[in-house]
């Protein structure tokens, strides 16, 4: 009997210790080995890590576990990346494997994520609307055609500007710029203001929902971590996020309806000129080709090009103010660069942009320390694939730290710092090809509307620089700014940049 259980028990440790090996064999050979991570906590996984500015959060752990981790978000897998080299790898090399989105629960709101250009799968419909966005919207031939309504909007501006600078008062610049964005893009798009002044209510009203539509859709959502929990909407981002695009989408559906139905409309069929990209579609829809869009796709699209464009480029310019007024020096030089390009009484035009090398560093400079969305848009792992000798589940979700990478001094530098001379003698863009600086994105999921964001951007920067001498408001000093960032989908300045201006004429 107890050479019985003595045989027994040597068996079974036996088998033990086989298992074991082969457990241990099985993981050196097969590539199921994830990134390294924090340990995560049961159930709620590495939520804790996030803390209230996770591209911060994220960027102190890549210190620790490196330039690919993982991260266990509740139910969720999720890989970091925060390095050029990987970023290159995932977004370009195995772009047809990590170019799909995982959506945020509150972007099912009024069946967005089915129509969105943004969220959608990479399939028919995604590719006709992309290149809707490339030959009807964000093409040459159009951006040229809508420029003259841009540079007025532009000047209402600069008039807005020079109104306070006669009165001597204070104002808050990145109120001004977006109300100028707003009406920029709705005039590209509609040939119309959507905003009739910087303090006007509808300005705010539409300020109020697209920030609300950014803060909803990038702030931690319990829905996301744990789908289960998606029909209760814990949190209520699901339902605020839909009385956000409800609204835009009636306010965008009336206006496709009123140009239908205009008797003074401006599509002729005989007529190639557009005059507008809302134009520009409805003659495509009569002319029935092949990129035809229904009346809801329109509304979706146009939703996605009002938000995405007007917070991004009107929160990006104020940071780009706002690290010239903090740093006094680099506002005298391009100032300077200004004055040596452009005659005194010339007006600014985007066709003057090239000529601009200083300017477009900064933009660049301000684009490298400030992505408007730090952790890009997430993008999904279709099938595994090993990174760095590490395995990427199928269904896991991507992060892209690129806020991560634009303060890496191991790429930059003096990392922490505005320099913009950096790119005055550097061929490095952000049209998606240097991946140290995709503040766009890059492959084939590259923010489609960055020719447009290019544009304003730097003519708007140009126009405010050359036109005006900028001091801080309230006896703030450069070195008492407050460049603290609130998160969301996009990164803005916790507190509002209030200047004085003075005419420079």
């Amino acid at each position: 009997m107890e050479n019985q259980t003595l045989l027994l028990l040597i068996t079974f440790m036996s088998a033990t210790i086989l298992i074991f090996i082969l457990r241990k064999l099985n993981q050196a050979q097969n590539p199921t080995k994830l990134p390294p991570g924090p340990y995560p906590l049961p159930i709620i996984g590495n939520i804790l890590e996030l803390g209230k500015n996770p591209h911060k959060s994220l960027t102190k752990l890549s210190k620790t576990y490196g330039p690919i981790m993982t991260l266990k978000l509740g139910t969720r897998i999720t890989i970091v990346i925060s390095s050029p080299q990987v970023a290159k790898q995932v977004l370009h090399e195995n772009s047809h494997i990590f170019s799909n989105r995982t959506v945020p629960h509150a972007l099912f709101a009024v069946d967005h994520n089915k129509f969105s250009v943004g969220w959608l799968p990479t399939l028919a419909l995604w590719k006709k609307l992309r290149k809707v966005c490339a030959t009807k919207v964000f093409s040459t031939q159009m951006l040229d055609s809508t420029k003259i309504l841009r540079q007025q909007k532009l000047q209402e501006l600069l008039d807005y500007v020079k109104e306070k600078s006669k009165k001597g008062e204070a104002f808050d610049i990145g109120e001004a710029v977006f109300t100028t964005v707003l009406n920029s893009i709705s005039n590209t798009l509609f040939s119309m203001d959507l905003a009739h002044s910087t303090h006007d209510e509808k300005s705010q009203e539409f300020k109020n929902i697209i920030w609300g539509i950014m803060e909803e859709a990038g702030n931690p959502n319990v829905s996301d971590f744990f789908p289960i929990l998606g029909p209760l909407d814990p949190q209520g981002f699901y339902s605020r996020m839909t009385n956000h695009m409800k609204k835009l989408c009636e306010i965008f559906d009336q206006i496709i309806e009123e140009r239908i139905s205009s008797t003074s409309s401006k599509i002729d069929d005989s007529n190639d000129v557009c005059n507008d990209v809302l134009d520009s579609l409805l003659k495509n829809n009569i002319e029935e080709t092949s990129s035809e869009l229904s009346r809801k796709e329109m509304v979706h699209l146009f939703l996605d090009l009002f938000v995405a464009g007007i917070d991004t480029t009107s929160s990006i310019i104020e940071w780009i103010m706002a690290e010239l007024l903090r740093n006094p020096e680099k506002l005298i030089k391009a100032k300077k660069e200004l004055s040596q390009t452009i005659d005194k009484d010339e007006i600014i035009e985007e066709s003057h942009i090239s000529k601009l090398i200083f300017l477009q560093a900064i933009v660049k400079e301000t684009f490298r320390l400030h992505p408007p969305i730090p952790l890009l848009l997430p993008h999904k792992c279709d099938e595994i694939v090993n990174i760095l000798g590490f395995n990427v589940p199928k269904n896991a979700q991507v992060l892209v730290n690129v806020w991560a990478m634009g303060r890496d001094s191991t790429i930059w530098e003096n990392s922490n710092i505005f320099l913009p001379e950096r790119f005055v003698e550097s061929d490095i863009n952000y049209k998606g090809n240097n991946f140290e600086l995709i503040p766009f994105g890059a492959g084939k999921r590259i923010c489609p509307g960055l020719p447009l964001a290019h544009r304003t951007v730097h003519l708007i920067v140009a126009s405010l620089v050359h036109n005006f001498e900028w001091n801080l408001a309230d006896m703030v000093m450069p070195e008492e700014m407050n460049m603290d960032e609130k998160f969301g989908l996009t990164l803005k300045r916790v507190q509002s940049l209030r200047v004085q201006a003075i005419s420079s004429a």
